[in-house]
């Protein structure tokens, strides 16, 4: 079983139902964390839309977040779904504000002695570019 994320009549992503299960219940987390809603609507009849305009500011705001945040644990929890998020909105050909992800780690960057702090941004993006090739619908 399956349940399918569109955007309108577009399918986006087809998850299985574990899969979709978990990716929702990081949803509220993450719209908890930013202060936005994502724009991802509830799950009914194993389909959900999403909102463009809505999502597309989440995922920034998303990106933003996870740009700023150089708390060793909580990176890595949020990375995932950070990148499946980004995938997702690649999907959908929304465009993603990277610039903004690069400005928040090089500000990092002039007080951080972790000399892999640069590459943090550039690893995300590929991850979420790798991911989007999993996320079918």
């Amino acid at each position: 079983m399956s349940q399918y994320y569109k955007m309108g009549d577009r399918a986006l992503w087809n998850p299985s139902n574990g899969a979709s299960r978990l990716f929702m219940s990081h949803v509220a987390v993450y719209q908890e964390e930013v202060g936005l809603p994502s724009g991802i609507g509830s799950m009914e009849a194993d389909e959900c839309q999403i909102d463009p305009v809505a999502f597309a500011v989440f995922v920034d705001a998303l990106l933003a977040w996870h740009s700023k945040t150089r708390h060793a644990v909580m990176a890595t929890l949020s990375e995932g779904f950070v990148a499946t998020a980004l995938a997702l909105a690649e999907k959908a050909n929304i465009e993603v504000n990277w610039q903004a992800a690069a400005r928040a780690e090089s500000g990092y960057l002039k007080t951080a002695s972790d000399p892999h702090a640069r590459e943090w941004t550039a690893a995300l993006q590929q991850k979420s570019r790798e991911l989007a090739r999993h996320v079918a619908a």
